[in-house]
């Protein structure tokens, strides 16, 4: 019997998320801190730590990266931030508030993506696709799903 031929690896796996297009080359950063609550809120800026920070510090392995997870309590209202320091002292502040992981990853790019970012934009602005992948349709529902079948007549 032959033997079976195993899947990609974690490490494999792990390398393909690494380096998938577009590659998060900063120009001109020096460190990015990210603040954000340790638990049970700012669920954007917690995708964009997971996610993208990673991808970052790979292709980036000279600018430092500061993440601050702080306690929060229910009562507290303080919201996540992102900070740029760039080369030349400019310091900018981003209010990730209510915004999706792929936004902050987006608006970063923006700010400090350069040539390779700007190129990108537009490859992907003339083959008509989303500059970065967005979620999906029904995470992006505002509006509760309309009750149906039993759960509908009941009291």
């Amino acid at each position: 019997m032959p033997k079976p031929i195993p899947g990609p690896s974690h490490l494999s796996r792990i390398l393909q998320n690494l380096n998938k297009a577009p590659r998060p080359t900063l120009v001109g950063v020096k460190e990015i801190t990210l603040t954000l609550a340790q638990r049970n809120d700012h669920f954007g800026a917690r995708h964009f730590m997971k996610e993208d920070l990673p991808r970052i510090r790979y292709a980036n392995p000279n600018i430092g990266i500061r993440v601050n997870k702080l306690p929060k309590t229910s009562d507290e209202a303080w919201k996540p931030e992102l900070v740029l320091e760039f080369s030349d002292g400019r310091k900018q502040n981003f209010n990730l508030h209510n915004m999706w992981s792929s936004k902050i990853f987006q608006e970063l790019m923006d700010t400090a993506g350069g040539d390779s970012w700007t190129r990108w934009k537009s490859e992907r602005v003339e083959a008509g696709l989303p500059i970065v992948d967005e979620p999906p349709e029904s995470h992006l529902r505002s509006t509760p799903k309309p009750v149906v079948g039993a759960a509908a007549v009941l009291p």
